[in-house]
């Protein structure tokens, strides 16, 4: 049987590519969701609005991909402490909180 092929990093070890493939699907879902819509309430047409929305998405992915895949960390490098990664998750919601808030003021 063969084995498919698997993500790697920097460092040429196996990488598991399932967070990546979640935060490129938000994004798709996120961008594809608010672009066309903020394109046409700006007055661009539904081509240039979804043209955007693909850069935009685009963009996102690359910067998952290399901060999900391409620099992640060895394996033997162990578990992060939990102090920092609740603060990482901490700072993530209020931004995502931010960024929805700001979404949706310029359609009121």
């Amino acid at each position: 049987m063969v084995d498919a092929p698997r993500a790697r990093n920097r460092h040429g070890e196996r990488v598991d590519a399932v967070p990546f493939l979640v935060a490129a699907g938000l994004a798709f879902t996120l961008v594809f969701s608010f672009g066309p819509i903020y394109g046409l309430a700006y007055g661009l047409s539904l081509a240039a609005s979804l043209a955007v929305s693909a850069v935009a998405f685009a963009g996102a992915a690359v910067v998952a991909y290399r901060q999900l895949v391409r620099l992640a960390p060895v394996e033997d490098a162990g578990p992060l402490p939990a102090g920092p990664r609740f603060e990482r998750l901490l700072y993530l919601g209020l931004g995502l909180g931010a960024l929805f808030v700001g979404l949706t003021v310029p359609l009121l």
